[in-house]
């Protein structure tokens, strides 16, 4: 993910997801790093085009202007791999 031009004139816009640091999380297995991932979409310029974007373009996972997509499709919450516990902790 990088900088996303508005118009070919108009100066590069920073977004969240460009910091080679943050990167890796909207493409994680784990739902704690794809909730982190949707914390940084929070107040993006580019927030509503990337979301709509991402639809456009059904992209099949990660977290696309603050949603997180599974199989094509946004999705509420990542669930941990695995079988849930019988008994809550």
């Amino acid at each position: 993910m990088t900088d996303v031009l508005l118009r070919p004139d108009a100066p590069a816009v920073r977004t969240p997801c460009a910091d080679p640091r943050a990167a890796e999380l909207y493409f994680s297995a784990a739902p704690a790093d794809l909730e982190q991932a949707k914390l940084l979409c929070e107040g993006c310029p580019m927030q509503s085009a990337c979301l709509r974007g991402a639809l456009e373009r059904r992209e099949p996972w990660g977290v696309w202007g603050g949603a997180i997509f599974e199989s094509g499709e946004i999705i509420a919450v990542k669930r941990p791999r695995g079988r849930p516990r019988k008994n809550a902790a």
